[in-house]
């Protein structure tokens, strides 16, 4: 009974801890990609205006309690910002009753386990798991999308070069590529044009589509127009290199995570194997982890076993993500 509670408490926690490991590498990422933007917004010589978000497809929060709470912190902000960007029209509001919700019933079925070692230890364990699951559908759903839109963005500047070359204005062009390309890309484009042609200045309107759509491709998209507006030159021809360079740098990437696929299986296998093995040795053989389970020096190993699993994993996953 007692390995059974090792082993449950083993799970939850590892769980627990590998999900905050992965969030905080993302929020690292996300902060290297805003440094990369950052670099070549000073490049291009673009000046700060203000942003234009004429369209509007997400329930804003308003000076609220939640905004109160996390005044200072842009906690508030950040969320309404991966919201919009997976397209998801819920509220803040909206999003911590999903989480209040999840943790209460996590809560609730972690009173139902009498196997942990403490009475705390299932309800806390299974409400934070549960309280979870909403940030984890969200950023699930961000990161399809985001995947999506940035396989249309080579297809996408095709044909704004096509049209153009065709002799199209730029913004009719922005327009067809809205009613031809499919979701999500041409949706985007869409609102793009409609931004544009409701008064917003081509700048303004540009600036808005990067902060839905936070892509490096497309701030360098962005940059290019930029760029040709004010000092000339042929954007149709710009355009195709550009998405001549996007398509090279798909087929790379898809080079390096085929090489890296052993890496990434070792990691699986490395990861698993002990969950399994422990899980195994419940079932074939129950009482044998019993005299590590109840002597003081095979806790600390069983702890010393949970901390190089932890860290063992952020190393494989620092070695196999090859940033392209």
């Amino acid at each position: 009974m007692l390995t059974s509670t090792i082993v449950i408490a083993f799970i939850v926690l590892f769980a627990v801890v590998l999900l905050s490991v992965s969030v905080g590498l993302k929020f690292l990422e996300s902060k290297r990609k805003k440094e990369v933007t950052s670099m070549l917004q000073t490049a291009s010589g673009e000046v700060a205006q203000p942003k234009a978000q004429i369209l509007k497809e997400i329930q804003e929060s308003g000076n609220t309690f939640i905004q109160k709470l996390f005044h200072g912190m842009d906690v508030v902000k950040k969320l309404e910002e991966y919201i919009r960007q997976a397209d998801l029209t819920w509220s803040v509001e909206g999003f911590a009753l999903f989480t209040l919700i999840g943790m209460a019933v996590g809560a609730l079925l972690g009173t139902r386990l009498k196997m942990l070692p403490t009475a705390y230890a299932g309800p806390i364990g299974l409400g934070i798991a549960f309280g979870l699951m909403p940030f984890l559908y969200v950023w699930r759903t961000r990161a399809k999308r985001m995947h999506a839109l940035e396989e249309q963005l080579p297809d996408a500047l095709d044909f704004l070069s096509r049209s153009m070359r065709a002799g199209h204005a730029f913004v009719i062009s922005l327009q067809m590529v809205g009613e031809e390309l499919p979701d999500p890309m041409g949706r985007e484009f869409r609102t793009l044009f409609n931004e544009h042609n409701l008064g917003a200045p081509l700048e303004g309107a540009m600036r808005s589509m990067c902060d839905r759509i936070p892509l490096l491709d497309l701030r360098f998209f962005s940059s290019a127009v930029m760029l040709q507006k004010q000092t000339g030159g042929n954007l149709s021809d710009i355009l195709n290199r550009l998405s001549y360079v996007i398509r090279e740098r798909f087929r790379l990437r898809g080079q390096v995570k085929a090489a890296s696929a052993h890496g990434r299986m070792t990691a699986m296998i490395l990861g698993g194997l002990p969950i399994v093995t422990v899980i195994a040795l419940l079932f074939v053989a129950p009482g044998y982890l019993d005299g590590m389970a109840d002597d003081p020096d095979g806790r600390k190993l069983i702890a010393g076993a949970i901390v190089g699993q932890i860290v063992g994993n952020m190393i494989i996953r620092k070695i196999i993500n090859i940033q392209v």
